[in-house]
Order: C-alpha cells, then structure tokens, then sequence
C-alpha cells in the first residue's frame, strides 16, 4: 500500500545520540528507516546496525538506506538477541543505540497484519510473522483467567474480566476470528458511560494482547539490560515509548542505574558508584507541531542515558 513513514520525535533522538561520524550505532526497531536514514547522514568511517523482526520492514528499508550511504549492516531478528547477534558480528561495545517501541505506523496501517481495531481482519499481531502464536491463539485458547489477567496487566482495563468472560462465552459458540468480531465483543462488555467517552474501546485490550502475543515487555527488560551494558565510554541509549507500561519499565531502570548505592542521584563526576547518567530527567514529548502533523506521537515519550 501507499504509505509515508513519519518518525517520532525524530530530532530529539538523532541529536540526543550526540553521533560521532565514525562511532559504531544501533537502531534496534528499524521499521522503515525514519531513524536510521538520519543517523547514516552523519556517519563518515563509522558503522549503523539496524534490527527488526518483520521482513517487510528490512525489505523496503534497504533501498531508502542504500540511497544514503551503503555503512549499515541489517539483522533480521527480535531486538532480544541483539547482544548475541552483535557479538557474532565481533561487535562488543557501541556508541550509540535507539528504540522506537512498539508497533510500526506500517504495520498498523496494513489491515492483513490483524493490529488494528480500525480494519476487519484476520486476528494476528504478530511483528515476526514466522512466530507461532498470533492473536487469534491468544483469545481463542487463553483460560478465562490468564485473559483477565492479560488484559488487566497490559492494557490497564478496569473491565478486563467482564471482556475476558464474554470472549469465553463467544468462543464456546464459534472461534473468533476476525478483528471486528473481538470489537463487537469488546463493546458488548463495557457500560454505555464509557462507549460514549472519546477513544475506542478496544484499544486497551488490543494492546494487551499484541504485548502478550509479542512477550514486548519481557523482552523489552532484557535488551534494555545488554544495550546499557555495551555502550562505551559516552554512549548515548535513547528509548522511544508509547503506553505507560513500556515507559514505567525504562524510567525504573535508568533511575536505578543512575544511583549510588545509598540510593541517591549524586553529581556523575563526583560519585565513584555511578557509570551512568540521564540526559534528560524530564520526559521528552512531541511539540505542539509535531502532533499537529503525526497524531500518533502524542503519547511518545523519550528517554536518554549516558555511560560516563
């Protein structure tokens, strides 16, 4: 389909990764080149590696980056073997990373992926189409309670039993196997005071099942952990949420490396204990004009850590 890619916060993150031209990058969610086409501009000797698990989005991002420069190196996999995968590249240490999180504008637009409320679709959700489990196995086959819990967990919904219950119910029927099949039992199970209020009502318990079909967080927690440990001396991690699950995880890990052990933030120059620091203690938000142009920036939030 026809689509424009319009990277988040683009700006803030190219300039709080403070690129040295012939440092060593890494663009862990590589989508379709936003991010990465800008760092390969400043890269002169230096070298850009860029990860992402869907196929699509390695193949239409090859052609955007080769127009820039040819100094990239693109491994087609999950974000949490990133460490293995930079290792067996002899790559150890890296000046700079980033992580636009979450699911691409491109794959929500794309109504045959199954992300999105807004299209009647096949249920999938599933980035890495080569997984085993998609959408429709986790509402088809998940106990009443391990849907309740997902759904209260990552999609923070205040009627994750009442929507579990009814999809129980549903299912005995028929499987579920379509987007708007889940919507319509979704709207079926929440109270006319919110089906009334502004946003859809699906949106909650569609992000918590394409958190559950990808394991985001789990993974998130873990490569978060190898990023920060491989980053030189005044490398820059710059991490891009979307929801407050995913931005709760990031600020708890960068506020707790950047404490001594007597759990203080001290001044980095002065405190033995300390390798890292933030760059911005303040969340960084999209402008006014940036929202304006891309709605779907208006809940991201980024992040940056510096080794020191």
């Amino acid at each position: 389909m026809n689509y424009k890619h319009i990277p988040v916060l683009l700006n803030e993150t190219i300039e709080g990764l403070n690129i040295k031209p012939n440092g060593i990058y890494v663009d862990a969610t590589l989508g379709r080149g936003g991010h990465s086409s800008e760092v390969l501009k400043k890269l002169t000797t230096g070298r850009l590696f860029c990860f992402d698990q869907d196929k699509q989005a390695i193949e239409e991002s090859v052609a955007r980056l080769n127009e820039i420069s040819k100094s990239f190196t693109l491994i087609n996999d999950n974000f949490v073997n990133l460490k293995k995968d930079l290792n067996d590249l002899e790559i150890y240490e890296i000046d700079g990373i980033m992580f636009d999180l979450g699911v691409s504008s491109a794959q929500f637009d794309e109504p045959n992926r199954g992300f999105s409320y807004r299209f009647d679709a096949k249920l999938d959700m599933r980035m890495n189409l080569d997984s085993k489990v998609s959408a429709y196995d986790v509402v088809n086959t998940y106990s009443l309670s391990e849907l309740t819990r997902v759904i209260r967990e990552y999609g923070e919904e205040k009627f994750s039993y009442q929507i579990a219950k009814n999809i129980v119910k549903a299912r005995e029927i028929k499987k579920i196997e379509t987007t708007f099949e889940l919507v319509d039992i979704i709207k079926s199970s929440l109270p006319n005071k919110v089906l009334s209020k502004v946003g859809h009502p699906a949106k909650q318990t569609f992000q918590a099942i394409r958190i559950e079909v990808n394991k985001e967080l789990d993974v998130l927690k873990e490569t978060l952990s190898d990023a920060i440990g491989m980053l030189k001396k005044n490398g820059r991690i710059c991490v891009i949420t979307f929801n407050s699950l995913e931005d709760r995880i990031v600020k708890n890990i960068f506020n707790e490396i950047t404490k001594d052990s007597e759990g203080s933030r001290r001044i980095p120059t002065v405190s033995k204990h300390i390798e890292y620091r933030l760059i911005n203690k303040k969340v960084i938000t999209a402008s006014e004009e940036e929202i304006i142009m891309n709605n779907r920036a208006k809940s991201a939030k980024l992040r940056i850590l510096e080794r020191i």
